[in-house]
């Protein structure tokens, strides 16, 4: 109990005399991350985290984002070691992008089940049935799927990506939910679903986000368009991670339902103090992101373990939809 009362005076930064446990605690998070700092200067490397991850591995971040952002923070790090504090398919890409750098994950079994969500068969078997398809391939899924695919999207980018596109035809992999989404605001392509989903935001309960709303009217509801339709349609506001944050500091409400995996009380409490930020009673958690640890990451950088290991000519093939996703969310 005192762990979990710690974690959430620290979440909302609360000036509230901590208990003596928690206050050790905290100076040995406090030890760990000043070692860490230090071997990170040493080994010449950079560390990368996600929104999910816990909030004392955010902290000793250097760069903190959702798939889009770090993966263009990926690119041209002068560092010569990445350390990536995300799920496999992240590691994947910024090795993919950075082929002459060292890529570590901190936990070789953190991993996205929507990653695998999709074949390379269904994907041969769409190509020969309809003309002018293009594969659009979110970034939440493995190397192999990005080698057989025509370009990558993330949440924040999906829209205006497939916009874009010569290609009327669209077979959006490996997540339907966002498929869906995104299949609204482009009307005018066609589009071909997979049955992949986010197991985190597939399960938010609708009960619960009404229940929530019920007892918080004036809140608004922020919603990851990774969460199936009947969710979004009672949602004042969709979008990537890095949107819902962004949204929350826009908006002139003063309290917030968020839709989405609970890492992100963090960020949202440290930017906007002044603000309430609540989850659906059944707080969404990636158990894979909280697998990334102060001690798993200070182990990687003393030993090397863990290292991103790609085939190069699967490296080389599924860089080119990677490329052409910053080429065209550049434009």
């Amino acid at each position: 109990m005192c762990l979990v009362t710690c974690k959430l005076q620290w979440y909302t930064m609360r000036k509230k005399r901590e208990p003596l446990q928690c206050r050790e605690e905290r100076v040995q998070i406090m030890t760990i991350q000043e070692e860490i700092r230090k071997l990170k200067q040493e080994k010449n490397a950079v560390i990368l985290a996600h929104y999910y991850v816990r909030p004392e591995v955010q902290e000793i971040a250097d760069y903190i984002g959702d798939s889009f952002y770090l993966s263009k923070v990926a690119v041209g790090l002068k560092e010569q070691t990445i350390v990536f504090c995300g799920v496999s398919f992240m590691g994947e890409s910024a090795k993919v992008l950075n082929p002459e750098k060292r890529v570590l994950m901190p936990d070789k079994h953190a991993d996205c089940a929507m990653a695998h969500m999709a074949d390379v068969e269904t994907i041969q078997r769409m190509r020969e049935k309809y003309e002018d398809l293009a594969v659009v391939c979110y970034i939440n899924s493995t190397a192999e799927l990005k080698q057989h695919s025509d370009v990558c999207v993330t949440s924040a980018n999906a829209v205006d990506i497939v916009k874009v596109l010569p290609n009327r035809n669209i077979f959006f992999i490996p997540d339907r939910n966002l498929a869906h989404f995104v299949a609204e605001q482009v009307p005018e392509k066609h589009f071909v679903f997979n049955e992949g989903c986010c197991p985190v935001h597939q399960e938010i309960s609708i009960e619960e986000v009404r229940q929530a709303k019920e007892a918080h009217p004036g809140a608004e509801v922020l919603t990851h368009p990774e969460c199936p339709a009947a969710l979004l349609e009672i949602s004042d506001y969709i979008g990537s991670t890095s949107g819902i944050i962004a949204y929350a500091g826009k908006s002139g409400a003063s309290e917030f339902i968020i839709c989405t995996e609970n890492g992100v009380r963090y960020e949202l409490e440290k930017r906007y103090p002044e603000k309430t930020f609540y989850f659906p009673e059944t707080e969404p958690v990636c158990h894979d992101m909280k697998l990334i640890t102060l001690d798993k990451i200070l182990h990687v950088l003393k030993t090397g373990d863990n290292e991103v290991v790609l085939d190069e000519t699967l490296r080389e093939e599924s860089k080119i939809p990677l490329e052409r996703m910053l080429e065209l969310a550049g434009k």
